[in-house]
């Protein structure tokens, strides 16, 4: 798995990647069919914007991808809410995932079960 981190107005020094990696890295731990993040760090330069620094995070798994963007007033902090954030999503769609697939095992024997039971109930047709 990979995590790519990319800036828009910002430098980004070594600090900052190693703590996007530490806090983005926690999520994996979750569910581990993701491939690869692409994390965008970035400042609106606008004076009178609220929440100037923003942070993007594209978290590519097997099934699709799972996007995030949080804002706040320090960097680290909105940090801290996207991997807050995207944690919430990936165990949502982890849990999607697990309970969706409704062809188990014994589903699929009752279905056999239950139209082998109709086929020796019906009539044979004499055409």
């Amino acid at each position: 798995m990979y995590i790519h981190v990319n800036g828009k107005n910002i430098e980004i020094t070594e600090a900052i990647k190693a703590y996007v990696k530490e806090k983005l890295g926690k999520v994996v731990n979750h569910y581990d069919q993701i491939t690869g993040m692409d994390v965008i760090l970035s400042v609106i330069k606008n004076p009178a914007a609220t929440g100037k620094h923003v942070a993007e995070v594209s978290c590519k798994t097997n099934i699709g991808v799972i996007r995030c963007e949080e804002s706040a007033e320090s960097m680290y902090e909105s940090i801290d809410l996207l991997a807050d954030k995207l944690d919430r999503q990936v165990k949502k769609v982890k849990s999607k995932s697990l309970y969706s697939d409704k062809s188990s095992i014994r589903n699929t024997e009752m279905k056999k079960e239950a139209l082998d039971e109709a086929d020796a109930d019906a009539e044979p047709v004499e055409s």
